[in-house]
């Protein structure tokens, strides 16, 4: 696979030369193949939301570099209006951003602009409320009669409809009911093997994290804690802890029998994983009984 997203010393100070300064993001160095499932965490004020925000320009750094599929965004050659369809970004409580009278005027807003004509607009509007779980019929409808959880599926489908190869989402599931969480989380996991896209996604729960990404980036203190995949980031459950991160509470679980003598193999960070775990324990010492 190849690298999509690459940053070189990025650094970005808020309030540069006033008595307010402060630097949000400190020499990151990261990169992140295409394909990715990546999970960024870390506590409130790491630099997480300042990072996703270089990545499709719409802050610039105070120094470093941001390069996406080889090309330094703030190059003089490169348009930053193209950077921005490539990089989809879906702030959080996006349902706040609708503004069309129809469902489909909303998803429709980005593939437009990007000049598209009318029937692949079509296609791509009801592609991606497909994939959200929007029905045809819903389309027609305002969006402002939608329950809350249906109008963040039209929020994060506008942005699928200009089908970026980069999809950021910065906390799409605050907020929502467990059954909801898990459906937009499914529909997230779906657009990224469709289209074969990287995505990025914030959240501060660690059982999302755990189980929907195949890697994941802490943030602390405005640079980068560790990059790896979810077995190795959850292995440093008390480093994690230490920084005032909670791990998912079945690794705590797991954690805890292990210290009870309960010798079980691997970190352990599922549920899933988890019941694997512990059956092959049992059988393994009813076999030895």
């Amino acid at each position: 696979m190849s690298t999509v997203i690459k940053t070189e010393n990025l650094t970005y100070t808020y309030g540069l030369g006033t008595p307010f300064e402060k630097t949000a993001v400190k020499d990151v160095n990261i990169e992140i193949e295409e394909g990715e499932l990546c999970g960024i965490i870390g506590h409130t004020g790491s630099g997480k939301s300042t990072l996703i925000q270089h990545l499709n320009g719409l802050i610039k750094p105070t120094s470093g570099h941001i390069y996406i599929d080889g090309l330094d965004i703030w190059d003089k050659a490169v348009k930053i209006r193209d950077i921005r369809f490539k990089v989809g970004l879906v702030f959080q409580y996006p349902e706040y951003q609708i503004f069309e009278d129809t469902v489909f005027k909303d998803i429709a807003f980005g593939p437009k602009n990007m000049g598209f004509s009318e029937d692949e607009v079509k296609r791509r509007v009801e592609e991606s409320a497909e994939i959200v779980g929007l029905k045809p019929e819903t389309l027609l409808r305002s969006p402002f009669e939608l329950s809350g959880g249906q109008k963040r599926r039209v929020a994060i489908a506008g942005v699928m409809a200009m089908e970026p190869k980069i999809l950021i989402l910065d906390e799409p599931v605050a907020g929502l009911d467990p059954k909801g969480r898990e459906k937009i989380l499914a529909q997230i996991k779906r657009y990224r093997d469709q289209k074969n896209a990287t995505v990025l996604l914030i959240s501060h729960s660690m059982e999302d994290v755990a189980r929907f990404t195949t890697k994941i980036l802490v943030m602390e203190g405005g640079g980068v804690f560790c990059y790896d995949t979810p077995p190795k980031v959850f292995g440093r459950a008390s480093e994690l802890t230490a920084m005032g991160l909670a791990v998912p509470q079945i690794t705590r679980v797991m954690n805890r029998l292990k210290a009870a003598g309960i010798e079980l193999d691997g970190d352990i960070y599922t549920v899933e994983y988890a019941a694997k775990k512990i059956n092959e324990y049992l059988l393994k010492h009813k076999s030895e009984s």
